[in-house]
């Protein structure tokens, strides 16, 4: 399963009820953090979960409103007990902006190592993740994440008993190995039925919509996109400024064939984000227009 949850919505600066866009994505006791501004530890403290089981912090962009929180974040985390090593991965130049931001929070209980990611590297996670990226169109490089859930095939539990295979050999077939039954050898496809879809999550701001982040979120169960701008009027200043208006984020979540559509990163003058709904609803009709709490339970669908 993954539960994802947004921190916050809010583009360029925090305002009151409205702090900076960041999500936590859980996956079987461990977090991920998607982006860290100014604010983001305080916004995580509703939540009601701990810090220390942050398992990796995934940055889209080095620009203040997604980067500016990690030192304060770093110290909570250690004050919490972290020991183990907490890996950063974010674009080209992240490395010198963590470095920069560490020297106000230099000792560390565990070690940050900082992955700098392009396009189409894949890269693991914990808890058996694969994250993949893709670059979007901005000031600056900047990443939009994929993190898929693998899923094995059935164990056709039956079939095994046929074929005589003790229990204490099931786990060795599932995993994909082959046991012997006297002569016979069992491999593991006599035992699976076929593959089945797993879970996906994609997370995808401040970049103007591109076909390649289409194609890297395609078929997600939950897409969590920018949308800066509700007014369709804004529509060359979301140009101009390597955003997306309400609108286009629906278009490219139609164009991946997403399951469900989150919107967060307001502009600062979206004074009421829901007002403007129905421009991404005519669209993509199940949009939900995301706010400081929202989450959800994404689980494997029991038809598979």
């Amino acid at each position: 399963m993954l539960e994802p949850v947004l921190l916050g919505t809010g583009g360029m600066l925090p305002l009151p009820g409205r702090w900076l866009s960041s999500l936590l994505l859980r996956h079987e006791g461990d977090l991920m953090l998607f982006d860290c501004g100014e604010g983001t530890q305080v916004a995580w403290r509703v939540t009601g979960w701990g810090f220390k089981r942050l398992a990796a912090i995934c940055i889209t962009h080095t620009h203040a409103d997604h980067v500016s929180g990690l030192p304060g974040l770093l110290h909570a985390v250690a004050n919490a007990g972290r020991t183990e090593p907490l890996p950063i991965f974010g674009p080209v130049g992240t490395k010198r902006i963590v470095r920069g931001l560490r020297t106000i929070a230099p000792d560390l209980p565990f070690t940050a190592p900082v992955r700098e990611l392009a396009g189409g590297v894949p890269f693991s996670l914990p808890g058996g993740l694969r994250g993949s990226v893709a670059a979007g169109s901005h000031a600056l490089h900047v990443l939009a994440y994929r993190i898929d859930v693998p899923r094995g095939p059935r164990f056709l539990a039956e079939r095994a008993a046929d074929l005589g295979v003790p229990r204490a050999d099931w786990g060795r077939l599932q995993s994909g190995k082959p046991v012997r039954v006297g002569r016979a050898r069992i491999a593991p496809e006599q035992v699976l039925g076929p593959a089945r879809e797993g879970l996906s999550f994609a997370y995808v701001t401040d970049t103007r919509p591109l076909p390649a982040l289409a194609a890297l979120a395609r078929g997600v169960d939950l897409m969590v996109c920018e949308g800066t701008y509700g007014n369709p009027d804004d529509q060359r200043k979301a140009i101009e400024r390597c955003h997306m208006t309400f609108a286009e984020a629906a278009t490219l979540a139609s164009d991946a064939a997403a399951r469900r559509l989150w919107l967060t990163h307001f502009s600062p003058a979206l004074d009421d984000p829901v007002a403007w709904r129905e421009q991404a609803a005519a669209i993509f009709p199940t949009v939900e227009i995301g706010y400081a709490g929202l989450r959800t339970l994404l689980s494997f669908r029991e038809d598979e």
